[in-house]
């Protein structure tokens, strides 16, 4: 099972450099940032703005015999402020939230776009879970903290910042007090940000594994209810619930204490600024309106206190996010098309494997290679049957050649050319493959058939819809409730294994490639149906280079040749006959029983043809 082991991969990354690479995504909506920046800290302005007026009100107003006026404009001035406030952060809101948004999409597309563009030995190692939590929650998370975190994080500070100034300016004792209260925060503030980094960056990564073990439980319901291991699924998600439960128990305890220090502190200096404000007022070194500001301004400050803490636990949580952002994003896509492509002289559909040596990328040093030193070639419209025992490298010889998986030494040649050598959009138009494990989209039947074909002048569209699926014996689409335009759910899990593979089959015959590379197409196929297909197949293929996996004698009928693997290499090619008359080996495998259909796919066949 494919599943990163949350919290095991050090990124490497300096405390900045991640802050430092979001600002070129940045970059594009940063006035509109700046303006909610804006907004954000003249709202602060005008909320510390309000206890110096009252400090006037109370000096020169709040005393018998004061002017009345003068208290109505008072009065009238703090409306007058309260509203101001209250529209900047309107303002604010305004500005940051629509680009905040669109940097989300931004990247969420940017996201997507390099995960289709990383090799399959990436995806063979990556979990869904984790890239479906690194593309949708962890952006979230991004939008959230731009739109919000990062300018009240600087508004919060500046906002502290200017109402310690204008303590001192009252007085600077009371200032010194409220200053001191800073001190143990900052000191707290620091080994917070190191519990809490390292907390939140384990959150994210166990909620990943608990997405994925989702994803696959959700896909395989049928294995796992035909096997009865539905409670052992169960304790195995509980357990990682259970670990991520404690995980975010431990971040929020850990946050709430760090709460509970930065509201308490300014708590106590505020009781000890109290003792010292009256003794200083009644010394006469303290005005009346003086102390009340201080206070006034104490009370401003608190939110902007308490909320420090919220907020850099916000960035922190983001700084991880970022983090496992482009780690993915860092992921080299070592199959690309080249600088300068190539394109063969004539165009005939010639496919030839030379001395092609081929190891997973995860292998020990020193192992042996699946393939090693592979020869084989298929001369313009050979329908070619490979052949060889349960792993020995078939599957992988056939998604060399359209490059899912790029050959470690030699070369896979099409006319001449390496595949290397071509453009790869180009080169999968050229080649067109049909998996035994058929995946199909969540889309109508005429989407997933015509996936790949490409536009062909004089060529209707629907005529080769319509001929691809009489190939594959693919009629029974009409008997489905919408005809073509049926949606078939998530991976066709609606359709019974053969009428998947019959589809599958159906969209690698529509693409009308020059390559055909279909990895044992008629596996799930009853006896009926294969014929049919087969009888089909042969008219269709003429023409096209055809590379076929076999396990079963009628499917080798399909074939010209037969090619031999063995050992990583070809040790013998010839007809079904010749093979049979001369490889021991060969007569070994072909006599050997091939996988029959399952008895819910031949229930579903027979209720399709009733």
């Amino acid at each position: 099972m494919k599943q990163y082991q949350a919290g095991t991969r050090d990124t490497g990354r300096s405390s900045t450099s991640s802050w430092r690479r979001l600002g070129g995504f940045v970059k594009p909506i940063l006035p509109r940032l700046l303006m909610g920046f804006i907004c954000a800290m003249g709202a602060g302005v005008v909320a510390l703005a309000i206890p110096q007026v009252l400090s006037s009100l109370v000096n020169t107003v709040l005393y018998p015999g004061g002017d009345a006026a003068a208290l109505r404009s008072t009065v009238l001035l703090i409306t007058l402020l309260g509203i101001a406030e209250a529209l900047l952060v309107f303002m604010r809101r305004v500005f940051v939230i629509t680009p905040a948004a669109r940097l989300e999409t931004q990247l969420r597309v940017g996201f997507f776009r390099h995960l289709q563009q990383l090799p399959v030995s990436f995806h063979d190692k990556w979990g869904s879970g984790q890239l479906l939590s690194r593309s949708m929650s962890d952006l979230s998370l991004l939008r959230r903290w731009l739109a919000f975190g990062a300018v009240m994080l600087v508004v919060a500070t500046v906002t502290v910042v200017l109402g310690l100034a204008l303590m001192f300016s009252s007085n600077w004792v009371l200032g010194a007090i409220y200053l001191a209260g800073a001190v143990p925060i900052t000191v707290r503030a620091y080994r917070f940000r190191n519990v809490f980094r390292t907390a939140s960056r384990l959150s994210q990564d166990q909620a990943g594994d608990l997405a994925t073990a989702v994803e696959e439980s959700v896909h395989g319901i049928r294995v796992i209810k035909a096997f009865g291991r539905s409670r052992h699924m169960l304790d195995g998600f509980a357990r990682q619930a259970h670990e991520l439960r404690s995980t975010e128990i431990g971040k929020a305890r850990s946050l709430s204490n760090f709460l509970a220090f930065v509201v308490s502190v300014p708590q106590i200096t505020l009781a000890l600024g109290l003792l010292a404000g009256i003794w200083l007022t009644v010394q006469g070194q303290l005005t009346v309106g003086g102390l009340v500001a201080y206070f006034a301004t104490a009370a401003v400050l608190a939110g902007p206190v308490e909320g420090i803490g919220m907020l850099l636990g916000m960035t922190l949580t983001t700084k991880t996010a970022l983090d496992r952002h482009f780690e993915v994003l860092d992921a080299p896509n070592t199959i690309a098309s080249p600088a300068a492509p190539m394109a063969p002289v004539r165009q005939l559909g010639a496919l030839e494997f030379h001395d092609v040596t081929y190891s997973y990328p995860e292998a020990p040093a020193g192992g042996i290679p699946v393939l090693r030193g592979l020869n084989l070639r298929l001369e313009p419209g050979e329908t070619m049957a490979l052949v060889g025992a349960t792993g020995s490298g078939k599957s992988t010889l056939l998604q060399l050649v359209p490059r899912l998986y790029e050959a470690t030494s030699g070369a896979v040649r099409i006319d001449g050319v390496d595949v290397r050598d071509y453009d790869l959009r180009v080169l999968r138009s050229v080649v067109s493959v049909a998996f035994e494990d058929t995946t199909l989209f969540s889309a109508s039947i005429r989407e997933n058939v015509m996936l790949g074909a490409q536009p062909e002048p004089g060529r209707d569209p629907e005529q080769v819809l319509a001929e691809a699926l009489e190939t594959a014996q693919g009629g029974f689409v009409h008997s489905l409730p919408e005809g073509l335009d049926t949606v078939i759910g998530e991976e066709g899990l609606s359709l019974s294994g053969g009428q998947r593979q019959r589809l599958a089959l159906a969209r690698a015959i529509a693409a009308r490639p020059r390559i055909l590379v279909l990895d044992d197409p008629l596996s799930a196929l009853d006896v009926n149906t294969e014929e049919l297909v087969t009888a089909a197949l042969r008219r269709v293929l003429a023409g096209t280079t055809t590379l076929i996996v076999a396990h079963r004698p009628s499917t080798v009928a399909l074939a010209d040749r037969v090619a031999l693997l063995r050992d990583g290499g070809i040790e013998d090619v010839g007809t079904h006959a010749e093979l049979l008359h001369r490889s021991e080996h060969y007569r070994h495998i072909i006599s050997s029983p091939a996988p029959s259909p399952s008895l819910e796919d031949l229930l579903e066949e027979t209720d399709s043809k009733a």
